[in-house]
């Protein structure tokens, strides 16, 4: 059997760094929730089977910000990615998935994802032995600095990228590199890094950013307004 590709949006966090009030992917951007867009460029990736939406088991905002969702939608986050995460794999199981199928695990809060950007990671990814992630080389120079603000060190930015998601693995081998890390992974990438494999980088845009601190939403309906089409077309 042809393995498939699935998508996996983890939004059951509540959004505390964002200043928003609600959790950040219920947020207008551009006039719809932040989730919508995201959900839009994914359901326009054919290759994509099938997109399942992991919410909080206490979300009651979801049908009413993302009316018409054909997608599926389970209640299984928990408190941490790696959590939300591997409930998601499980109900893909409980839905049909297998081992060999793909899962493309996307950041509710990269609302600017464009399906060209998928297509290249799966373009990469299907002939690849391991899986990989969207990311972008790092321009700015780097600094680490301690517990008052100031600087310790600067870092060599020569081989050093910005990780994005989707990251793309296979859902047998996701499963057992979360299941292994726990609450540390703060991505798929990592967790499959500890099993001592080393996933592609696919280079995207930096328009792909995660929407986190309050200027972020400002900076997000700029570029979604900018790219939609214009209607007098």
């Amino acid at each position: 059997m042809t393995s498939r590709c699935f998508a996996l949006v983890p939004a059951a966090g509540i959004g505390e760094r964002s200043g928003a009030g609600i959790p950040k992917q219920y947020v207008e951007i551009a006039g719809r929730p932040m989730l919508a867009h995201t959900l839009a460029a994914l359901a326009a990736v054919p290759r994509i089977a099938q997109t399942l939406v992991v919410l909080s088991p206490a979300d009651d905002r979801f049908e009413a910000a993302v009316p018409g969702h054909v997608g599926w939608v389970a209640r299984v986050g928990g408190a941490s990615r790696a959590e939300s995460v591997l409930g998601g794999l499980a109900e893909l199981r409980r839905r049909g998935a297998v081992d060999d199928d793909w899962v493309l695990v996307h950041d509710a809060a990269r609302c600017l994802l464009r399906p060209e950007w998928v297509d290249a990671l799966i373009d990469a990814c299907l002939p690849d032995a391991v899986g990989g992630l969207l990311a972008q080389p790092i321009a700015d120079t780097l600094k680490s600095g301690d517990a008052e603000g100031r600087v310790t060190a600067t870092i060599d930015r020569r081989d050093k990228w910005a990780a994005q998601t989707p990251q793309m693995f296979r859902l047998g081998l996701v499963e057992k590199a979360l299941a292994a890390m726990g609450a540390a992974a703060t991505d798929e990438a990592s967790a499959v890094e500890a099993l001592g494999l080393a996933p592609r980088l696919v280079r995207a845009s930096m328009a792909n950013f995660k929407v986190t601190w309050p200027e972020d939403f400002e900076l997000a309906e700029r570029w979604l307004r900018a790219s939609a089409p214009d209607p007098r077309r």
